[in-house]
């Protein structure tokens, strides 16, 4: 974060000092909610959660080094206290980010977030100091802190924002008012919360509702493909571009294909140019993700050439999305266990059904969170296309829409033996310890909270003899 003295910090939150001798003072170092990240300089955000009490660990943090305890009561050491820390939290990031100058880059969607802001600030630190949003810390609290790592040597901002409703983009946006904002698509995830993609449409376009107009140089990306994404485009003053396949894109791609181990390679074209581009990433569905980064970058002055090669060179930033490691035995094993919802599974097994070319593939897949009356129907879909993919074996793990996903299959396969389901991870890895083969291709997915990342992380322990561990 930028320097700033725990008077001034106090005047920006509206909060009272306690304990504090000196509140000249300077915050030098992050700004952290975790007491184990605390270090010379930093300041403490002290929130009360539902086990833990950050309020319990301010002498500690203290003791390691952090200059005072952003709070909501006096905590005994030095300390600035508000009514509602996360709103002062809020207030902070706003008053650093308008301090800074820096371009700020917003984007959302309902698939792809995380893996496209990965390639946006990869892209665009290839040109100058980028801060972007680590994994998908996307809400109210991880949003700000991200913001606050900025300093004064940041040239560009890029920020990922979540939705579970109408209004939090929105909210996010006062916090971090972006000048370029980015819609990938609207897609099934959090329909269950959200009642309908009308209204995730409603939610998404909140972004681009809140950017400047284009005089004052506000810029609109938005996915010609999606027909809900492109009539965003009636609800801005900035300045619209659009990425994807269709014929009005401003910037797309031509003759797309695979490689053979199914790395996407094409041909980029923006408004200043065409490139090649060949991905380290894995699966079709990231032509789509690098062309929205693509138009960001163009925006934001880059060539062709300058885009191309940066998008070539981009990796993955985020664990356990498309995550692609080859064992000993030659086993591979891609961990996308992060997070799932129809959108993103379908690509999931798509990017598997490329990467096998002529091995034998396996889906390990569990529940989508969040789907409400569209999850039976949906399950059922994705089970059905692993059939169609030709995934050689897919294992559905859990419960109830683990069942729907393996009667998806059974009724779409011409054999029973395509699909078996089971009943949690160990005995996913049971099953897969005992059948894998050297060269197989396995895929792991499923939403967080089923933590099939555990199936992945199994399959990669090797033990003295060569086989595979269970944890």
């Amino acid at each position: 974060m930028i320097a700033l003295s725990l008077a001034e910090i106090a005047e920006v939150v509206g909060g009272q000092t306690h304990d504090i001798p000196d509140s000249s003072v300077l915050v030098t170092g992050e700004v952290v909610r975790d007491s184990r990240e605390a270090g010379p300089g930093s300041l403490f955000v002290a929130f009360v959660g539902e086990r833990v009490d950050g309020h319990d660990f301010a002498a500690q943090v203290v003791e390691a080094g952090a200059v005072a305890v952003l709070a909501s009561r006096p905590v005994g050491v030095p300390a600035i206290v508000v009514e509602d820390v996360q709103a002062a939290l809020g207030a902070l990031a706003r008053h650093v980010v308008a301090r800074l100058g820096a371009t700020l880059v917003a984007l959302t969607g309902s698939a792809g977030k995380t893996s496209t802001k990965d390639l946006v600030a990869q892209v665009l630190r290839s040109k100058a100091p980028t801060v972007f949003t680590p994994g998908s810390l996307n809400n109210e609290i991880g949003l700000p802190l991200t913001a606050l790592t900025a300093t004064e040597e940041t040239k560009f901002l890029v920020l990922e924002m979540g939705a579970r409703g109408i209004g939090h983009i929105r909210y996010l946006t006062g916090l971090t008012p972006p000048r370029i904002g980015l819609v990938l698509n609207v897609g099934s995830a959090h329909i269950g919360e959200f009642g309908g993609r009308e209204q995730i449409a409603q939610a998404k376009g909140e972004l681009v509702e809140s950017l400047p107009p284009a005089e004052e140089g506000g810029v609109a990306i938005l996915n010609a493909d999606d027909p809900y994404v492109r009539a965003m485009a009636s609800r801005t003053k900035a300045k619209v571009i659009l990425f994807g396949e269709s014929g009005e894109a401003d910037v797309s791609a031509e003759n797309v294909r695979l490689t053979d181990s199914g790395q996407p390679s094409f041909r980029l074209h923006t408004p200043s140019g065409a490139s090649d581009v060949t991905m380290r990433l894995y699966g079709e569905h990231h032509v789509s993700n690098a062309l929205a980064a693509a138009a960001v970058a163009h925006e934001l002055g880059m060539s062709a050439d300058e885009i191309a090669r940066a998008l070539s060179e981009a990796g993955s930033l985020s664990r356990w999305r498309m995550e692609v490691t080859e064992r000993p035995d030659g086993v591979t094993v891609v961990n996308d266990a992060y997070n799932a919802n129809p959108e993103s599974m379908k690509a999931a097994l798509r990017a598997l059904a490329a990467m096998g070319n002529g091995r034998r593939t396996w889906a390990v897949l569990g529940k989508m969170a969040e789907l409400g009356d569209e999850a039976l129907a949906e399950h059922d879909a994705v089970g059905r296309l692993a059939v169609r993919l030709n995934v050689s074996k897919l294992v559905a793990v859990g419960g109830r829409e683990a069942a729907w996903l393996q009667l998806g299959a059974y009724n779409e396969g011409s054999w029973g033996e395509e699909s078996v389901h089971v009943s949690d991870a160990q005995a996913a890895v049971d099953l897969l310890r005992s059948e894998l083969r050297p060269g197989d291709v396995v895929l792991v997915k499923a939403s967080r909270s089923v933590g099939l990342e555990s199936v992945a992380q199994a399959l990669l322990e090797t033990g003295a003899e060569g086989e595979v561990a269970a944890r």
